[in-house]
C-alpha cells in the first residue's frame, strides 16, 4: 500500500526523514522534492560499463540552464531522505513530464533503508530551460511485507552529492 500524505507527515522522524521538510510540498500521497543547483554531465560521448566514466559539474545559473536533447544530465534532490521499514519510490511530476522532461530513466525504485540524496537521470525531448529549486519530482512510500534486509550497499548509501554510475565496481578485476 502507498502511504497517504498525512501518513508521510506523521512518520517523519521515525520511519521517514525528509530534510529539509516543507509542509507546502506535501501532496495527498507523495512529497515533492526540489532540484539542486548542480548537474553532472559525462565527459565522454561513448560510455563503457566496465570503467569509471568521469563527469563534470555544470552549475544551474539564476537565469536557468537550457538542457539539450539526447544528452544525459545527472542531478540530485535538495532534500536528503531516509527510510526505515518503507520502500521509497520516485516519479516525475506530471507538470514536468508534460514539458518533455524525464527525471529518471530507470532508477525510480528505492530500497528499504536507503539514506541519501536522490540522483536524478534527467533527459529532455526538446530544449528546455530548467531552474534550481523547482519541485521536479515526487517521492512516495510503499509498505513492505515479510522479512527483509535493509539496504547497505557501499555504492550509493549515504551519498552527499550527485553520483555517476558505479556499475564498473560489479565487474571482476584482473
Amino acid at each position: 500500500m502507498i502511504l497517504s500524505g498525512k501518513q508521510i507527515q506523521s512518520a517523519l522522524g521515525n520511519e521517514i526523514v525528509i530534510d529539509p521538510f516543507a509542509p507546502e510540498q506535501l501532496n495527498p500521497n507523495s512529497y515533492n522534492l526540489r532540484l539542486h543547483d548542480e548537474l553532472r554531465v559525462y565527459d565522454s560521448h561513448e560510455l563503457d560499463m566496465r570503467v569509471e566514466n568521469t563527469s563534470s559539474v555544470v552549475q544551474i545559473p539564476r537565469e536557468g540552464l537550457v538542457l539539450e536533447p539526447q544528452r544525459l544530465y545527472l542531478g540530485r534532490t535538495m532534500e536528503y531522505t531516509a527510510t526505515n521499514g518503507l520502500v521509497p519510490m520516485l516519479e516525475g511530476r506530471s507538470s514536468i513530464g508534460r514539458l518533455g522532461l524525464f527525471v529518471h530513466i530507470t532508477a525510480g525504485f528505492g530500497d528499504v533503508g536507503f539514506r541519501g540524496y536522490w540522483t536524478l537521470e534527467i533527459f529532455c525531448v526538446q530544449p528546455i530551460r530548467i531552474y534550481a529549486g523547482i519541485q521536479i519530482c515526487q517521492i512516495f512510500y510503499h509498505t513492505i511485507h515479510g522479512e527483509y534486509e535493509s539496504y547497505r550497499s557501499g555504492k550509493y548509501q549515504n551519498n552527499t552529492g550527485i553520483q555517476h554510475s558505479l556499475l564498473y565496481k560489479e565487474f571482476p578485476t584482473g
